[in-house]
Protein backbone atom coordinates (compact mmCIF):
# COMPACT_ATOMS: atom_id res chain seq x y z
CA UNK A 1 0.00 0.00 0.00
CA UNK A 2 1.07 3.73 -1.00
CA UNK A 3 2.23 4.31 2.80
CA UNK A 4 3.69 7.59 1.99
CA UNK A 5 0.60 9.28 1.70
CA UNK A 6 -1.59 6.75 3.82
CA UNK A 7 0.43 7.23 7.03
CA UNK A 8 3.42 9.34 6.11
CA UNK A 9 4.81 13.13 5.20
CA UNK A 10 2.51 13.57 2.47
CA UNK A 11 -0.31 12.20 4.05
CA UNK A 12 -2.03 15.58 5.10
CA UNK A 13 -1.51 17.00 1.33
CA UNK A 14 -2.97 13.33 -0.33
CA UNK A 15 -6.13 13.93 1.76
CA UNK A 16 -6.42 17.52 1.10
CA UNK A 17 -6.15 16.78 -2.52
CA UNK A 18 -8.92 13.87 -2.45
CA UNK A 19 -11.43 16.42 -0.44
CA UNK A 20 -11.17 18.81 -2.70
CA UNK A 21 -9.34 21.14 -1.03
CA UNK A 22 -6.94 22.45 -3.70
CA UNK A 23 -5.41 25.99 -2.48
CA UNK A 24 -4.50 23.98 0.66
CA UNK A 25 -2.52 21.42 -1.51
CA UNK A 26 -1.20 24.42 -3.48
CA UNK A 27 -0.04 26.12 -0.03
CA UNK A 28 1.59 22.94 1.44
CA UNK A 29 5.15 23.32 2.51
CA UNK A 30 7.27 21.23 0.97
CA UNK A 31 10.87 22.70 2.24
CA UNK A 32 10.79 19.80 4.70
CA UNK A 33 10.02 16.82 2.71
CA UNK A 34 12.39 13.99 2.01
CA UNK A 35 13.82 13.15 -1.72
CA UNK A 36 11.41 10.46 -1.40
CA UNK A 37 8.51 12.31 -1.35
CA UNK A 38 9.50 15.59 -3.27
CA UNK A 39 8.20 14.62 -6.76
CA UNK A 40 5.20 13.03 -5.13
CA UNK A 41 4.41 16.57 -3.66
CA UNK A 42 5.12 17.99 -6.71
CA UNK A 43 2.58 15.76 -8.83
CA UNK A 44 -0.13 16.83 -6.06
CA UNK A 45 0.18 20.14 -6.19
CA UNK A 46 0.36 20.35 -10.03
CA UNK A 47 -2.69 18.31 -10.46
CA UNK A 48 -4.51 20.86 -8.16
CA UNK A 49 -3.56 23.43 -10.08
CA UNK A 50 -4.95 21.89 -13.14
CA UNK A 51 -8.22 20.86 -11.17
CA UNK A 52 -8.34 24.97 -10.28
CA UNK A 53 -8.07 25.95 -13.83
CA UNK A 54 -4.40 26.63 -14.61
CA UNK A 55 -3.06 23.43 -16.80
CA UNK A 56 -1.60 26.55 -19.22
CA UNK A 57 0.66 27.12 -16.40
CA UNK A 58 1.24 23.06 -15.37
CA UNK A 59 1.87 23.01 -19.33
CA UNK A 60 4.85 25.36 -18.80
CA UNK A 61 5.68 24.04 -15.61
CA UNK A 62 6.53 20.52 -17.20
CA UNK A 63 8.01 22.08 -20.55
CA UNK A 64 11.55 20.25 -20.92
CA UNK A 65 10.78 18.14 -18.12
CA UNK A 66 8.59 15.06 -19.49
CA UNK A 67 11.40 12.78 -19.68
CA UNK A 68 10.17 12.05 -16.54
CA UNK A 69 7.15 9.76 -16.61
CA UNK A 70 5.19 11.45 -13.58
CA UNK A 71 5.57 14.70 -14.95
CA UNK A 72 4.47 13.40 -18.54
CA UNK A 73 1.89 12.13 -17.33
CA UNK A 74 1.10 15.14 -15.80
CA UNK A 75 1.10 17.24 -18.85
CA UNK A 76 -1.30 14.27 -20.70
CA UNK A 77 -3.70 15.40 -17.73
CA UNK A 78 -3.44 18.85 -18.64
CA UNK A 79 -3.45 18.98 -22.26
CA UNK A 80 -7.09 16.81 -21.52
CA UNK A 81 -8.10 19.53 -19.12
CA UNK A 82 -7.50 21.93 -22.12
CA UNK A 83 -9.75 20.03 -24.38
CA UNK A 84 -6.73 18.93 -26.25
CA UNK A 85 -7.61 15.23 -26.73
CA UNK A 86 -5.84 13.80 -29.69
CA UNK A 87 -2.58 15.61 -27.92
CA UNK A 88 -3.65 14.31 -24.49
CA UNK A 89 -4.21 10.75 -25.93
CA UNK A 90 -1.25 10.38 -27.82
CA UNK A 91 1.46 11.58 -24.42
CA UNK A 92 -1.10 9.15 -22.42
CA UNK A 93 -0.50 6.09 -24.76
CA UNK A 94 3.19 7.01 -24.96
CA UNK A 95 3.85 7.24 -21.07
CA UNK A 96 1.93 4.14 -20.25
CA UNK A 97 3.75 2.00 -22.92
CA UNK A 98 7.47 3.44 -21.76
CA UNK A 99 6.07 3.59 -18.00
CA UNK A 100 3.45 1.26 -16.92
CA UNK A 101 4.72 0.22 -13.76
CA UNK A 102 4.52 3.71 -12.50
CA UNK A 103 2.23 4.53 -10.12
CA UNK A 104 1.19 8.13 -11.36
CA UNK A 105 1.16 6.67 -14.66
CA UNK A 106 -1.23 4.61 -14.03
CA UNK A 107 -3.92 6.92 -12.41
CA UNK A 108 -3.21 10.42 -14.76
CA UNK A 109 -2.39 8.24 -18.19
CA UNK A 110 -5.48 5.45 -16.45
CA UNK A 111 -7.82 8.78 -16.21
CA UNK A 112 -6.82 10.34 -19.50
CA UNK A 113 -7.44 6.92 -21.51
CA UNK A 114 -10.85 6.60 -19.65
CA UNK A 115 -12.19 10.00 -20.23
CA UNK A 116 -11.23 9.56 -24.25
CA UNK A 117 -13.48 6.52 -23.98
CA UNK A 118 -10.58 3.98 -23.83
CA UNK A 119 -11.75 2.25 -20.64
CA UNK A 120 -10.34 -0.93 -21.34
CA UNK A 121 -6.97 0.46 -22.12
CA UNK A 122 -7.02 1.92 -19.02
CA UNK A 123 -8.55 -1.01 -16.68
CA UNK A 124 -4.76 -3.04 -18.00
CA UNK A 125 -2.51 -0.49 -17.26
CA UNK A 126 -4.40 0.01 -13.73
CA UNK A 127 -3.81 -3.74 -13.38
CA UNK A 128 -0.36 -3.16 -13.14
CA UNK A 129 -0.59 -1.34 -9.98
CA UNK A 130 1.22 -2.52 -6.26
CA UNK A 131 -1.29 -1.03 -3.33
CA UNK A 132 -1.71 1.97 -4.91
CA UNK A 133 -5.76 3.48 -3.83
CA UNK A 134 -5.82 5.84 -6.50
CA UNK A 135 -5.97 3.41 -8.65
CA UNK A 136 -8.32 1.43 -6.87
CA UNK A 137 -10.65 4.39 -6.70
CA UNK A 138 -10.33 5.38 -10.65
CA UNK A 139 -10.84 1.10 -11.33
CA UNK A 140 -14.04 1.65 -9.25
CA UNK A 141 -15.12 5.01 -11.44
CA UNK A 142 -14.62 2.95 -14.50
CA UNK A 143 -16.67 0.21 -13.60
CA UNK A 144 -19.25 2.55 -12.58
CA UNK A 145 -19.10 4.61 -15.52
CA UNK A 146 -19.63 0.87 -17.73
CA UNK A 147 -22.57 0.78 -14.94
CA UNK A 148 -20.98 -2.77 -13.72
CA UNK A 149 -21.66 -1.84 -10.25
CA UNK A 150 -21.27 -5.43 -9.14
CA UNK A 151 -17.11 -5.26 -10.32
CA UNK A 152 -17.38 -1.83 -8.24
CA UNK A 153 -17.76 -3.27 -5.57
CA UNK A 154 -16.02 -6.15 -5.85
CA UNK A 155 -12.52 -4.18 -6.02
CA UNK A 156 -14.28 -2.05 -3.81
CA UNK A 157 -14.56 -5.30 -0.79
CA UNK A 158 -11.34 -6.50 -2.00
CA UNK A 159 -9.08 -3.26 -1.40
CA UNK A 160 -10.83 -3.34 2.00
CA UNK A 161 -8.93 -6.43 2.92
CA UNK A 162 -5.60 -4.58 3.32
CA UNK A 163 -6.71 -1.20 3.32
CA UNK A 164 -9.77 -0.91 5.81
CA UNK A 165 -9.65 2.64 6.99
CA UNK A 166 -8.33 4.17 3.67
CA UNK A 167 -9.84 7.84 2.64
CA UNK A 168 -9.91 6.70 -0.91
CA UNK A 169 -11.47 3.55 -0.22
CA UNK A 170 -14.08 4.82 2.39
CA UNK A 171 -14.37 7.43 -0.62
CA UNK A 172 -15.09 4.79 -3.22
CA UNK A 173 -17.29 2.64 -1.42
CA UNK A 174 -19.39 5.80 -0.80
CA UNK A 175 -19.78 6.06 -4.79
CA UNK A 176 -20.94 2.41 -5.32
CA UNK A 177 -23.59 3.20 -2.18
CA UNK A 178 -24.54 6.02 -4.67
CA UNK A 179 -25.45 3.54 -7.07
CA UNK A 180 -26.91 0.76 -5.02
CA UNK A 181 -29.37 3.30 -3.35
CA UNK A 182 -31.35 3.30 -0.06
CA UNK A 183 -29.86 3.59 3.24
CA UNK A 184 -26.27 4.05 1.01
CA UNK A 185 -27.33 7.75 0.26
CA UNK A 186 -27.41 8.82 4.09
CA UNK A 187 -23.98 6.77 4.59
CA UNK A 188 -22.36 8.54 1.75
CA UNK A 189 -23.44 11.84 2.21
CA UNK A 190 -21.43 11.72 5.80
CA UNK A 191 -18.40 10.24 4.03
CA UNK A 192 -18.51 13.18 1.64
CA UNK A 193 -18.76 15.81 4.32
CA UNK A 194 -15.56 17.47 3.66
CA UNK A 195 -16.15 17.35 -0.37
CA UNK A 196 -19.50 19.57 -1.26
CA UNK A 197 -19.59 18.71 -4.85
CA UNK A 198 -19.55 15.16 -3.70
CA UNK A 199 -21.49 15.85 -1.16
CA UNK A 200 -24.21 17.59 -2.98
CA UNK A 201 -24.72 14.59 -5.14
CA UNK A 202 -25.82 12.64 -2.15
CA UNK A 203 -28.19 15.92 -0.63
CA UNK A 204 -30.00 15.15 -4.37
CA UNK A 205 -30.47 11.18 -4.17
CA UNK A 206 -31.54 12.08 -0.84
CA UNK A 207 -34.19 14.55 -1.88
CA UNK A 208 -32.42 17.67 -0.58
CA UNK A 209 -32.25 19.84 -3.31
CA UNK A 210 -32.01 23.44 -1.48
CA UNK A 211 -29.08 21.83 0.52
CA UNK A 212 -27.39 20.24 -2.76
CA UNK A 213 -27.82 24.16 -4.00
CA UNK A 214 -26.81 25.93 -1.20
CA UNK A 215 -23.17 23.68 -1.41
CA UNK A 216 -22.79 23.95 -5.08
CA UNK A 217 -23.33 27.44 -4.82
CA UNK A 218 -20.53 27.66 -2.30
CA UNK A 219 -18.24 25.76 -4.30
CA UNK A 220 -18.68 27.64 -7.29
CA UNK A 221 -18.51 31.09 -5.15
CA UNK A 222 -14.56 29.99 -4.34
CA UNK A 223 -13.78 28.70 -7.81
CA UNK A 224 -16.08 29.19 -10.52
CA UNK A 225 -14.67 27.18 -12.79
CA UNK A 226 -15.06 24.01 -10.73
CA UNK A 227 -16.47 21.75 -13.61
CA UNK A 228 -17.65 19.00 -11.22
CA UNK A 229 -19.88 21.82 -9.53
CA UNK A 230 -21.16 23.28 -12.58
CA UNK A 231 -21.85 20.21 -14.16
CA UNK A 232 -24.05 18.96 -10.74
CA UNK A 233 -25.97 22.25 -10.84
CA UNK A 234 -27.21 21.58 -14.38
CA UNK A 235 -28.50 18.07 -13.15
CA UNK A 236 -29.69 19.89 -9.86
CA UNK A 237 -31.91 22.67 -11.91
CA UNK A 238 -32.88 20.12 -14.15
CA UNK A 239 -34.76 18.30 -11.63
CA UNK A 240 -35.80 21.54 -9.41
CA UNK A 241 -37.61 23.31 -12.82
CA UNK A 242 -35.11 25.85 -13.10
CA UNK A 243 -33.39 26.92 -16.44
CA UNK A 244 -29.50 25.57 -16.72
CA UNK A 245 -28.84 27.12 -20.18
CA UNK A 246 -26.25 29.45 -18.81
CA UNK A 247 -24.65 27.11 -16.61
CA UNK A 248 -24.56 24.71 -20.00
CA UNK A 249 -23.19 27.39 -21.79
CA UNK A 250 -20.65 27.80 -19.14
CA UNK A 251 -19.24 24.46 -19.07
CA UNK A 252 -19.45 24.29 -23.10
CA UNK A 253 -17.09 27.60 -22.69
CA UNK A 254 -14.74 25.57 -20.42
CA UNK A 255 -14.90 21.64 -20.62
CA UNK A 256 -16.09 21.07 -24.76
CA UNK A 257 -15.82 17.46 -24.63
CA UNK A 258 -16.94 16.80 -20.67
CA UNK A 259 -18.72 13.89 -21.26
CA UNK A 260 -21.71 15.29 -20.21
CA UNK A 261 -22.05 17.45 -22.87
CA UNK A 262 -21.99 14.54 -24.74
CA UNK A 263 -24.25 12.10 -23.44
CA UNK A 264 -27.11 15.25 -23.65
CA UNK A 265 -26.13 15.60 -27.26
CA UNK A 266 -26.65 12.07 -27.71
CA UNK A 267 -29.85 11.73 -25.87
CA UNK A 268 -31.00 15.26 -27.55
CA UNK A 269 -30.30 13.45 -30.75
CA UNK A 270 -32.00 10.14 -30.24
CA UNK A 271 -35.17 12.17 -28.75
CA UNK A 272 -35.05 13.98 -32.43
CA UNK A 273 -34.89 11.48 -34.11
CA UNK A 274 -37.63 9.51 -32.20
CA UNK A 275 -40.11 12.65 -33.11
CA UNK A 276 -39.39 12.88 -36.54
CA UNK A 277 -40.80 9.55 -37.07
CA UNK A 278 -44.38 10.58 -34.78
CA UNK A 279 -44.15 13.78 -36.70
CA UNK A 280 -43.89 11.47 -40.23
CA UNK A 281 -46.97 9.50 -39.24
CA UNK A 282 -49.16 11.76 -38.06
CA UNK A 283 -48.80 14.17 -41.35
CA UNK A 284 -49.62 10.65 -42.98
Amino acid sequence: MDTLYTEGELMTIHNDFHHGQYQKVLDFDTTGLSSVAELPARVLKLRAQIATSQAEDVLADVEGETDTPDLQAVKALALHSLGKSQEALAEAEEVASSAPENASVQVLAGTVLAAEGKSDEALSLLSKHQGSLEAVALVTQIYLQQNRTDLALKEVQSAKKWAQDSLLVNIAESWVGLRIGGERYQQAFYEFEEMPVAQSVAEIHLGRLPEAEAALKQVLEENPSDIQAITNSIVLNVLAGKGGDELKSNLQSKAPDHPFLADLKEKGDLFDQAAAKYSTKAST
